[in-house]
């Protein structure tokens, strides 16, 4: 797994083929069992060396360490016409290399020449590299190398304790950092590691539940909470000193000074708080997601966005207070000490209660006033920084719509040989056409997969490189969370969380749901239905 590289001095540097990497990649993907995943990961990261640890962890987790590098799909697709490369002799130092010299392009003609880079790159992968490479730089890199997972192997590679890793990465959110450091500095190196201010972590996420009910039966007697369709913000403060960090751990600042202010303005000196933000019509009701989200990245017209989209920030959970770490205190402790921090001003509405039948008048109130459902929480849960625990249950109002598919794209590692990702339209009734609404490759078991493969390509009409379109017959009952605005599709919207919950074998094309159906609901989400 290891190629010989000798520097002038005559040392040896030790260097990973990327067609090692890809091949543990597809590996890692088509296994289900967990500890097979475990030693296939360990094995590599064991055969990897120094700073090539770092590209190891990052690339299996499917994560570009240059960030965004200024190409999109259509740059990609160009790249993957040039004729792929017979052999393999690309190493993974070589792409990295290649791609910080993209992301330092810059100028007019930037374009063009990272395009020339990148098939330079391209031309000279393997088909198998190829692949891989594209999926890493489009952010859809799906292997089944969960951060879980890599955790787990860093400390079978390290021979250290996976709790002491395990935190490691949480404090830190940068598994690629935490192995690095293992191997090089071992537990004495992953001791250093400690939650401070403007330093962030992951938040914690939440497990759905099916109804009021079950989360109850679930928890027991519960921190309910009002659950807010607008921004995750994880907001760090230490004096006038203060920082917001999106779910992805983006620092977004400088957009939001109205934000900034009113944390400044909170008591204490240190703080880590965990929340959203949300912009809300005059009416109290929120704005859509989409409308918040204008806030969120500006470089330009900040102030005279804050005067026309103000935006209000309620926290949930705080996670360090005045030298204090919470982290590992229970939820109702944490929540008390964000009561203190906070007053009633910036604290998520909320209430404890073990009565399903007050849970449940709770969850139609949110829904009643535009909000997407509620929060239940066990009240000894600790926060499971990066996680999505079982302590966090969200509990929302379903929605299906009756889809049509017109075109699925082959899948990949695990799914290899199956049509998995399903192109869905509703019905335009003015001229029987059907207008595209989003993709999902979720909710589809192996069994599914073999039969909808089979059925797809029966109906197949023509191909688009990975894409294989279909005559408009088969319909899918798909759930979803909402619609969202989207300028990527004709309609202008597009479906947010959709997943296949079954075939509707009972109907046909004409019976699909229609356009003015999805936009009816949009509307209703929005709070624009009269």
């Amino acid at each position: 797994m290891r190629a010989r590289k000798h520097a002038p001095s005559g040392a040896t540097i030790i260097t990973m083929q990327l067609a090692d990497l890809v091949n543990v990649s597809a590996a890692v993907s088509a296994t289900r069992s967990r500890l097979k995943k475990r030693a296939l990961l360990c094995d590599c990261l064991r055969a990897s060396a120094g700073d090539e640890i770092r590209l190891v962890v990052d690339y299996l987790s499917g994560t570009l360490p240059q960030g965004r590098i200024g190409l999109g799909p259509a740059s990609v697709r160009t790249a993957l016409e040039s004729e792929a490369h017979a052999t393999s002799t690309l190493t993974i130092a070589d792409v990295n290399s290649v791609l910080d010299d993209i992301a330092s392009i810059g100028g007019p003609g930037s374009k063009k020449a990272r395009e020339s880079a990148l098939g330079g790159l391209f031309g000279r992968a393997t088909n198998e590299e190829r692949d891989f490479l594209a999926r890493l730089l489009l952010g859809e890199l799906r292997q089944g190398a969960l951060e879980a997972v890599l955790t787990e192997a860093i400390a079978d590679a390290t021979e250290l304790d996976v709790a002491a890793v395990r935190r490691a990465v949480m404090l830190t959110a940068d598994p690629a950092m935490v192995a690095a450091t293992a191997f090089a500095d071992g537990a004495a190196g992953l001791a250093r590691y400690r939650l401070e201010p403007l330093s962030p972590v992951r938040p914690m996420l939440a497990q759905p539940a099916e109804d009021v009910d079950s989360a109850m039966q679930s928890l027991g007697p519960a921190a309910l909470e009002i659950k807010l369709d607008g921004a995750r913000v994880q907001v760090h403060r230490v004096g006038r000193d203060v920082r917001i960090f999106t779910r992805r751990l983006n620092d977004v600042t400088a957009s939001l000074p109205d934000v900034v202010e009113a944390v400044r303005a909170l008591p204490g000196q240190s703080l880590i708080l965990d929340g959203e933000v949300i912009a809300l019509k005059p009416d109290g009701r929120p704005h859509p997601f989409q409308v918040t989200m204008r806030r969120f990245g500006r470089k330009s017209d900040i102030d005279a966005m804050r005067e026309s989209l103000p935006l209000d920030a309620f926290f949930f959970d705080c996670l360090y207070a005045d030298g204090k770490e919470l982290i590992d205190r229970p939820q109702a402790e944490r929540f008390a000490a964000l009561g203190d921090v906070t007053g009633q001003s910036m604290l998520i509405e909320h209430l404890v209660s073990a009565d399903a039948g007050e849970a449940g008048r709770f969850l139609s109130s949110a829904l009643a006033r535009g909000h997407e459902g509620i929060m239940a929480k066990a009240r000894n849960g600790l926060y499971a920084a990066g996680n999505r625990g079982a302590d966090w249950l969200k509990i929302k109002q379903a929605h299906t719509l009756d889809l049509v598919i017109l075109a699925a794209e082959w899948g990949s590692g695990r799914r290899q040989g199956w049509l998995s990702n399903l192109h869905l339209g509703a019905r335009n009734p003015e001229d029987e056409s059907f207008v595209m609404l989003g993709k999902t490759f979720k909710g589809l078991t192996d069994k599914l997969l073999r039969w909808q493969t089979r059925e797809l390509l029966a109906r197949e009409i023509g191909r688009e490189g990975h894409i294989v379109h279909v005559r408009p017959e088969l319909v899918a009952e798909i759930a979803l969370s909402d619609i969202q605005a989207s300028p990527q599709y004709p309609a202008g919207m597009a479906l947010r969380f959709a997943r296949v919950k079954r075939y509707r074998d009972d109907k046909t094309a004409v019976d699909a749901d229609t356009i003015d159906t999805v936009r009816e609901l949009f509307d209703r989400q929005s709070g624009d239905a009269r």
